[in-house]
């Protein structure tokens, strides 16, 4: 079982004051690309997997807005961690039909 969760908002600069939704779906890209299970909500993103991995996804993903043409990149991220392992429909599924 994972033993991380870890929630993303990707809040990018943007040269000249440009829409941030292209520079966002950049960042999402990553995670889709990597494989990891994870869940797309209206002001973040969560991830599920081991921790070293799932930051190691977050390096990707500011790397990837960057190169994109963000100028800089806050990322605000929260990190649910048990060794014992974690999971996002564990925690959810009293709230779903």
């Amino acid at each position: 079982m994972p033993n991380a969760l870890l929630s993303i908002q990707i809040i990018p600069k943007t040269p000249n004051g440009e829409d941030v939704i292209p520079y966002v779906d950049r960042a999402i890209e990553v995670i889709q690309a990597s494989g990891v299970k994870y869940q797309v909500n209206p002001l973040e993103t969560t991830m599920e997997g081991e921790l070293d991995e799932l930051l190691a996804i977050v390096k990707k993903m500011n790397e990837a807005v960057i190169e994109f043409g963000s100028p800089g990149i806050i990322s605000q991220i929260k990190i649910s961690y048990n060794p014992k392992g974690v999971s996002m429909d564990k925690l959810i599924e009293k709230y779903r039909p």
